[in-house]
């Protein structure tokens, strides 16, 4: 039986991962074949209270790609009933009575949850401030798999604002359910992986280690996941965004340190950290990864809402 709500990566195990990574599959074919009416009649509703490009509009064609509808708001902090100081939980209880499944983005860790606490219908986590992204973590997994051909004993490391980096905490979460991976964790000082996180692996006995030459461990791994410095999570101390910013740049030169067999990638957007330079390069599957999104959220709204 699948999970009511998606709301953390902790809440996936294997046989699940694999269901999942299995529809995903099905779904290309869905698309290559202009769709389906598997969710006909059904209605996604999508309630953002952070910016969204990516994410958003792949779970809307996700969900029109179906056969469902969509109801949505971008920028619900401003533009709902928020504005006037509703609370998300009474938000959520409202919006669930005109729709079949509810995505939430917001910007407070823990949101999902609450949210989950009062909905009568399925939630699930597009990201919660520093907290989770674990749709995006399915779908970094299923670019592993698609692109290097395993998940076990994969070798990786995550680069950039490793403290903010939700995408990057739920993909720990995942890579640990799989045998052997090897983490590296290269970032700043001042954004480097948080201590929970860790405790989690040492717990997991899961190898990691923190490392500072990002060419030296170019060369050690399957994969190569870079991360934007998030200025967003600074607030005014702007100081140590800007002693953060450009440290670690994917470039030519990291490429040159890489396998052939080796990826690169990106949860999106990015700004300085990796150069427009190297985007035509085969290892570059920071696009591929966004277009797998699209796969994975349909297999998440299918095995909610027709399985």
């Amino acid at each position: 039986m699948h999970p009511k709500h998606f709301i953390e990566a902790q809440q996936f195990d294997v046989d699940l991962l694999n269901s999942i990574f299995k529809t995903a599959r099905e779904m290309e074919q869905v698309v290559q074949h202009y769709g389906s009416n598997i969710l006909g009649r059904r209605v996604m509703a999508t309630l953002f209270y952070e910016p969204s490009t990516r994410t958003r509009l792949s779970f809307e064609s996700a969900m029109i790609r179906l056969g469902g509808s969509v109801v949505t708001t971008e920028n619900a902090q401003e533009f709902s009933s928020a504005s006037k100081g509703e609370t998300l939980e009474d938000t959520v209880r409202v919006v669930a009575g005109y729709s079949d499944v509810i995505v939430l983005r917001h910007y407070e860790s823990g949101a999902s949850q609450r949210a989950a606490d009062v909905s009568e219908v399925p939630i699930i986590n597009a990201g919660d401030g520093a907290g989770q992204h674990p749709t995006q973590s399915l779908l970094d997994m299923y670019t592993i798999n698609r692109e290097i051909g395993r998940l076990e004993s994969i070798s990786i490391a995550l680069v950039g604002d490793l403290s903010h980096g939700r995408t990057v905490r739920s993909l720990c979460y995942l890579l640990a359910k799989y045998p052997n991976p090897k983490i590296y964790f290269v970032a700043p000082e001042s954004v480097r992986m948080k201590s929970d996180i860790k405790e989690y692996l040492t717990r997991n006995e899961i190898e990691f280690s923190e490392v500072d030459d990002l060419h030296q461990i170019a060369g050690e791994v399957d994969v190569l996941y870079q991360t934007r410095i998030q200025k967003e999570r600074f607030g005014e101390d702007l100081e140590q965004y800007e002693k953060a910013r450009g440290k670690y740049i994917v470039d030519e030169s990291v490429l040159k340190c890489m396998r052939d067999e080796a990826i690169v990638m990106h949860p999106l957007p990015r700004v300085d950290e990796i150069d427009p330079l190297i985007d035509s390069d085969p290892r570059a599957a920071y696009f591929r990864q966004a277009h797998n999104g699209l796969y994975v959220r349909m297999a998440l709204l299918k095995m909610l809402l027709a399985d």
